[in-house]
């Protein structure tokens, strides 16, 4: 698996542990292979993932983080508050390559960004309450399990 996407509930339940485990599994995805991260650049899950690519960049060089975002800034983050939108700005200045689905939000860009996430990815590492299956996680799930993409669940990993 060279490709890896992350999908994952903007809403997280973010402790040292998951982010403990978050970094042990994705070093050892790097460690057999990995090679690129693609982040729909949401708040919450993806925006922890995104984080840890970059601070693992500084142990694995060759690593790089690919931003698959749905619409301009000024638009995907009008109702973050500052703290989230530092981070994004720090993750869209950090990325090796960023790719915007629209200039403008429009109804679909956020489902066409989860088509491209699934398109780029041998596997999907994820942050899923499947009670949520309505949700745009849980349409990228979905897509992912129909092209037979590896699926890693955090939520119920970060509940053991």
């Amino acid at each position: 698996m060279k490709n890896i996407s992350f999908s994952g509930h903007r809403h997280i339940r973010e402790d040292d542990t998951l982010v403990i485990k978050l970094e042990e599994f994705l070093c050892n995805l790097i460690e057999n292979g990995a090679t690129d991260f693609y982040s729909g650049g949401a708040i919450g899950w993806d925006t922890l993932c995104a984080q840890t690519v970059l601070k693992l960049r500084n142990t694995y060089p060759n690593i790089r983080l690919h931003l698959i975002l749905p619409c301009c800034e000024e638009e995907q983050t009008l109702s973050w508050n500052r703290t989230q939108k530092e981070a994004y700005r720090n993750i869209l200045s950090a990325a090796d390559s960023v790719e915007f689905v629209s200039d403008n939000y429009y109804d679909g860009c956020m489902k066409e960004r989860n088509r491209r996430l699934v398109e780029s990815a041998d596997c999907c590492v994820c942050y899923y309450n499947k009670k949520r299956s309505a949700s745009g996680t849980g349409q990228t799930v979905r897509m992912a399990l129909e092209r037979n993409i590896i699926i890693f669940n955090f939520f119920s990993k970060h509940l053991e």
